[in-house]
């Protein structure tokens, strides 16, 4: 039994020892939300076991729970790069396959078609506007800046506003405005899937976005020039990994020494 118990330890200490490793992997992601394990003893009893005697059997990975606390804000300049100040998700749609996704990593660039995406064709999603800028649809599109003004200016830069407004400007100083950022909330972020480059995909346990433009409720504003760096406390995680070794290792000793126990039986002479 102990070998058993110890083995679910050491499985256990592994699980954190990787937890831990990718978080400390990903101190410099932009957007990247740390992970944290939590464990669960098991016990094992019958109906008519005495609840005194009832032995544990070791312990078992109760969840893998994502911290979706703010992190560092830093300022870059650049006119793409939009930092969240609340608990909002820019939501990105898939060219591939057309899925959304979300992302709390704001650093996005134009393509050739003049599409605002994340550099991987997930495209920002907008809400469209009229020419003042007043939202006129709640269903989210993806943000597209013409090349030219109707009056046949080139495109000559993008601003975004703290409340989601994205507009373009011309080589007439003329400005247009294109539409304002969609963001999205759910009732359990921490159901949220992981996919990868700082996004998720909405689950049955994170329920199904909710969507609505920046300064309002708890979606945030945006800061412009600014990007939201990886909340990981390389500190803490530090720590932490210590923590995980010595678990290992203890439970490597307590497997070792029911090893010896068992060989002394075996050895034993009548």
């Amino acid at each position: 039994m102990s070998f058993y118990t110890s083995l679910n330890g050491l499985k256990n200490a592994q699980t954190d020892l990787g937890v831990i490793a990718h978080n400390i992997a990903n101190v410099e992601t932009v957007g990247f939300k740390k992970a944290s394990t939590s464990f669960a003893d098991v016990v094992a009893g019958g109906a008519q076991s005495d609840p005194r005697k009832i032995q544990g059997v070791g312990a078992t990975l109760e969840a893998i729970t994502q911290n979706f606390g703010l992190g560092p804000i830093e300022q870059t300049g650049g006119a793409l790069d939009v930092a969240l100040t609340g608990d909002g998700f820019f939501a990105m749609r898939s060219v591939e396959n057309g899925k959304t996704l979300y992302t709390r990593n704001g650093s996005f660039s134009i393509d050739e078609a003049g599409f605002i995406n994340d550099g991987s064709d997930n495209r920002l999603q907008v809400f469209p506007t009229d020419a003042a800028g007043n939202v006129t649809s709640t269903t989210p599109v993806d943000a597209q800046l013409p090349a030219a003004n109707a009056a046949g200016a080139e495109f000559a830069g993008v601003t975004v506003d703290s409340d989601g407004t994205v507009s373009a400007s011309y080589a007439d100083g003329s400005l247009n405005v294109i539409g304002s950022v969609a963001l999205a909330s759910f009732i359990s972020p921490t159901g949220l899937k992981q996919v990868g480059s700082s996004n998720w995909e909405s689950t049955g346990v994170s329920g199904a976005a909710k969507y609505g433009s920046p300064g309002s409720g708890q979606y945030g504003s945006l800061l412009s020039g600014a990007l939201e760096r990886s909340n990981v406390d390389i500190a803490e995680e530090l720590v932490g990994l210590i923590t995980a070794q010595r678990n290992f290792q203890a439970n490597a000793k307590a497997i070792d020494t029911a090893t010896q126990i068992s060989q002394t039986v075996i050895n034993l002479r009548t």
